[in-house]
């Protein structure tokens, strides 16, 4: 896809930001204009301090005050501004999965399920048939103490996946896994990102997480 293409697309569907400015004591952070379309992965690349988490925060309605910010947020044509975080249907991960050390991993999965989905067996068909896809079925009762990095990490996703979003941010989710499961595990988020049309936009300091999504790469922070 091309970025006109994808720009073109973006604009009915995908996540778009227009003139989105951050400013934090008189210094401009991010100053973008952005279109993403569904199956898109843009990677934001820059040095700790050029505002790559706040831009995140801010698609979110999470960012801390103190930022003078203006601009506007768009996700399939929908204005995301006036709406607070739980309307917005944005999923997030972080570097941390944040699974609940109180709940099982089926417990952690139903904590994101929208109201919809009525009833025990089908709270649980949903729950399975996630698990499943992520190569986990039959961890339901699991507590997630007992999980490694990968198999928490996909736990994570699915959580997120689990609630609908309509896009998918990624706030250096691999960055604290080994090598061999960054791989693999971003390959699966990335994957299951395009089975679900999603736009993502990821922040990253490795450069092999920019090759892997095989997108557009904007540079944060520098002339």
């Amino acid at each position: 896809m091309t970025e006109t293409t994808a720009t073109a697309t973006a604009a009915a569907t995908g996540l778009r930001l227009d003139h989105v400015c951050l400013r934090l004591d008189g210094r401009v952070l991010v100053d973008l204009s952005l279109a993403i379309a569904p199956g898109e992965v843009v990677t934001l690349m820059g040095p700790s301090g050029s505002g790559k988490s706040s831009l995140l925060a801010y698609i979110c309605g999470l960012l801390p005050v103190g930022f003078d910010v203006s601009g506007q947020v768009f996700l399939n044509g929908m204005c995301l501004n006036p709406l607070p975080p739980q309307d917005r249907h944005v999923g997030i991960l972080f570097q941390d999965d944040l699974l609940f050390p109180h709940l099982s991993v089926a417990g952690n999965l139903a904590f994101a399920l929208p109201p919809s989905v009525r009833g025990r067996a089908a709270r649980m068909a949903r729950i399975e048939a996630a698990l499943e896809t992520a190569g986990l079925g039959g961890f339901a009762g699991r507590d997630p103490a007992t999980l490694s990095g990968g198999q928490r990490a996909r736990v994570a996703l699915m959580r997120v996946l689990l609630s609908e979003p309509s896009v998918l941010l990624l706030d250096e989710p691999f960055s604290k896994l080994d090598v061999e499961r960054r791989g693999q595990i971003r390959q699966f988020v990335f994957d299951r990102a395009l089975e679900k049309s999603l736009p993502v936009l990821m922040v990253t300091h490795d450069p092999d997480d920019a090759r892997a999504a095989g997108g557009r790469v904007i540079n944060l922070g520098r002339d």
